[in-house]
């Protein structure tokens, strides 16, 4: 088992804080292998026949445990959030770790119910930093989720994604609630893989697609609300220049990007057109998932005339932005200062697969993502 720190101890913290906490996230990204190393004095895993019937009358059986007690797949029975919210506040020996495949849903249901209660933590997939620092082109080629990362050979690895996509298209979409055939979601995706990187531009894809750009936005939320997509919107600063206002659009998985795309191994992803886009893909994923912010406190900023930042945040008063170059030497480009100017950065990093750390500017600076992701920024 390849231990997960980072995560480990925000999950910990959450459960000393809180007296219930969610791990969401996408299937397989190891939620229920994170759950276990915290030791539970009881288990349900809502999969499994016999833990389901044990819940259907959840007072009784709940009603006289104590300690830390852990509910897998949850968002099969949301029911059971009212009577969780009755339990934490008559019984103050009782903790709750629950898990769950589903983000919007799942978080409405139980906020409705425990607000004030519960925290919740997104789970991905590995860190750079728990499969070693040294493996992230590995990390990148195959993506996050520990199955893909874990196989044997890029083969299998690539094969196991096609499954997975499969399997998230015909059975987990479906008992969401969600009923849009598998066959037309897959198409749909597989057009999103184009505009990765890009600007989404809702009108234009539900032309080529030939449906609404409200279906278009429908079909959108599904995948980012189920933890494939995330949506970058941006930052609209009080300046006189015209600002482009659409969203930007990436996958989540690296991984899951390259099968759409039928990269199999590093020799393809090497020379295949879209290097960069997946490069800023992967860096921007693992840089958020390092500074531990909620998705929509990140932007990015661009406008018509060209100027852009990929990456945009605000921490303690301070503005910062990040780029994404997939070169030997990055240099401050005339981009990137007008960004810096406009948007009154106080720092600007320009992350790149190089190895060594320097400065642009006085406050820019080009940051090795190796080391960036051992030692943050």
């Amino acid at each position: 088992m390849i231990d997960r720190p980072i995560d480990r101890t925000r999950v910990r913290q959450l459960l000393d804080q809180f007296p219930v906490t969610a791990i969401i996230g996408p299937r397989q990204s190891g939620k229920t292998t994170l759950a276990k190393q915290f030791k539970a004095d009881y288990y349900f895993d809502l999969e499994n026949p016999q833990h389901l019937a044990q819940l259907e009358h959840p007072l009784i059986t709940l009603d006289e445990l104590q300690g830390l007690i852990v509910i897998d797949e949850i968002q099969r029975q949301p029911d059971l959030f009212p009577v969780l919210r009755h339990l934490v506040d008559t019984y103050l020996k009782q903790k709750y770790l629950i898990l769950g495949s589903a983000s919007r849903n799942l978080i409405k249901q139980s906020g409705e119910s425990l607000a004030g209660r519960i925290a919740y933590f997104q789970l991905e997939g590995f860190r750079p930093s728990d499969v070693g620092i040294e493996n992230w082109k590995k990390l990148w080629l195959r993506g996050a989720l520990p199955p893909s990362y874990l196989a044997k050979s890029d083969r299998q690895s690539f094969i196991w994604r096609q499954q997975y996509i499969s399997t998230f298209l015909e059975r987990d979409i479906p008992q969401l609630g969600i009923q849009i055939p598998a066959r037309t979601l897959r198409r749909f995706w597989m057009m999103l893989s184009h505009y990765h990187g890009q600007i989404l531009n809702y009108s234009e894809i539900g032309r080529s697609f030939g449906i609404s750009d409200v279906t278009v936005r429908k079909y959108v939320e599904i995948l980012e609300d189920t933890f494939m997509l995330r949506t970058l919107w941006p930052w609209h600063a009080n300046l006189k220049k015209r600002l482009v206002k659409r969203p930007k659009l990436y996958f989540k998985d690296s991984g899951l990007f390259h099968a759409l795309m039928s990269i199999e191994t590093m020799e393809q992803l090497m020379a295949h057109p879209k290097l960069g886009a997946s490069w800023e893909g992967f860096a921007l994923n693992v840089l958020c998932r390092l500074l531990g912010k909620e998705d929509q406190s990140y932007f990015f900023w661009a406008t018509h005339a060209g100027a852009e930042l990929d990456l945009l945040w605000h921490e303690g008063g301070k503005h910062y932005g990040a780029e994404f170059k997939f070169v030997d030497a990055p240099v401050l480009t005339k981009s990137m200062k007008s960004a810096m100017h406009d948007l009154n950065l106080d720092y600007l990093y320009v992350i790149y697969p190089g190895k060594s750390n320097y400065k642009l500017s006085d406050n820019a600076a080009a940051l090795s993502f190796s080391r960036m992701a051992a030692e943050g920024l």
